[in-house]
């Protein structure tokens, strides 16, 4: 097959033109943007441009933005007990994160292992909000009384859309403060940290259509301050993220976020109706297909599914080669197909889960570009299904 199609946007998506041509121009800018002459000044005016378009994306202040490197490294620097809210200078004192998050959040940030408990979630894939609302109650009791909790906006497999501001509520309620990991939603879907309920909130570029290498941690209001912050030298982004800036990729993001949310509301329209013509197709293809979290609401351009009898590690390896570019549920390790922890999470049987395939879209995937998958996935099914039934020896 000569054209490829590209269904892993939720991986990373292809750069936006405007992305593009921001990241070049802002290459053509020598200064550095601490330095106080004329070519700083331009760079420091590409960067706080930048930093409004950002900032107005997810409904929050310019001055709240703090730059990093990506999502991973922003949700490292957001989950550390180190965070002053207004007159609370003494640091949290546990991080409570559902089973679903993603492994930099997984990981804890700079908590302690022993401070990092996780939060379950229902079949459906949705975060147990009543067990959130007894653990911190449990806490409290035991004279844990400054928490942050991680929930992440929409889930990178399922895309499943969790109750950020019920959650809000409760862990306002409880003294704490909610990190929401915003990388899959930012620019898809709307993501007001106000509306959210968030103090903090992560977003990267290159998952909306900005380069790689970008991202930022955007706090509710400037009375959060983090005492002790990841990455400590020259005092850039006020002394929340040193280093010298990455100006042409902040540029190319702030290009990315302006572009996103100008097409957002006829991209998500556009992918919703995508996305169930590739559910039916699918579901007509191989009618014993399960669809994860078909039944609540998610992301208008994520499908994981998986059919009972096929692995997605031999699925994935066909598709590649009939020039379809997804991805599996799962992490993939050595060329090896992890077991997934989301899934797990849900309660999904093993078996079943081997199988998962995540197809995500974007706002520039065709009709073409999903017949053209179902045309490979029926290639795939009935070839698969022949061999299944010739080791169990009911071939006709």
């Amino acid at each position: 097959m000569s054209v490829r199609v590209y269904l892993d946007w939720n991986a990373t998506a292809p750069p936006r033109p405007e992305a593009r041509d921001a990241v070049l121009a802002a290459m053509d800018v020598l200064g550095n943007p601490s330095s106080v002459h004329g070519e700083g000044r331009a760079a420091r005016r590409l960067m706080e441009e930048a930093r409004e378009k950002v900032a107005r994306l997810v409904g929050a202040e310019p001055r709240n933005v703090i730059f990093t490197s990506g999502g991973s490294e922003a949700n490292a620097l957001a989950l550390t007990p180190a965070i002053e809210a207004g007159s609370d200078k003494a640091p949290r004192d546990r991080l409570l994160i559902s089973a679903i998050e993603h492994p930099s959040v997984r990981s804890g940030g700079v908590f302690p292992a022993t401070a990092v408990e996780e939060i379950p979630v229902s079949a459906s894939g949705i975060v147990d909000i009543a067990a959130l609302e007894q653990r911190l109650a449990t806490l409290k009791a035991e004279g844990v009384c400054r928490p942050l909790v991680s929930l992440m906006h929409a889930n990178n497999e399922t895309g499943i859309i969790q109750p950020v501001a019920a959650v809000a509520n409760i862990v306002h309620a409880a003294n704490g403060l909610l990190h929401v990991d915003a990388v899959q939603t930012a620019g898809r879907i709307s993501c007001d940290i106000a509306a959210l309920g968030a103090d903090l909130l992560t977003v990267s570029a290159h998952k909306l259509g900005g380069p790689k290498g970008a991202g930022a941690v955007i706090l509710r209001s400037d009375t959060i301050h983090f005492s002790n912050p990841l990455i400590r030298g020259g005092g850039q982004e006020r002394g929340q993220r040193a280093g010298t800036e990455n100006v042409s990729g902040i540029a190319g993001f702030g290009a990315a976020a302006h572009a996103a949310a100008r097409t957002m509301a006829a991209d998500r329209a556009s992918m919703s109706a995508l996305r169930a013509r590739l559910e039916d197709g699918l579901m007509a293809v191989s009618p014993d297909a399960v669809i994860f979290g078909i039944l609540v609401e998610r992301l208008p351009n994520t499908v994981l599914f998986a059919v009972p009898g096929i692995k997605a590690e031999t699925a994935l390896i066909a598709l590649d080669l009939e020039g379809m570019a997804v991805s599996s549920g799962a992490a993939c390790s050595s060329g090896k197909v992890a077991a997934s922890h989301v899934l797990a999470a849900m309660g999904v049987e093993p078996a079943l889960a081997q199988g998962a395939i995540r197809l995500s879209l974007g706002p520039t995937t065709t009709e073409v570009e999903i017949d053209a998958f179902l045309k490979a996935w029926m290639k795939l099914a009935k070839g698969l299904s022949k061999g299944l039934k010739e080791r169990c020896g009911l071939a006709a």
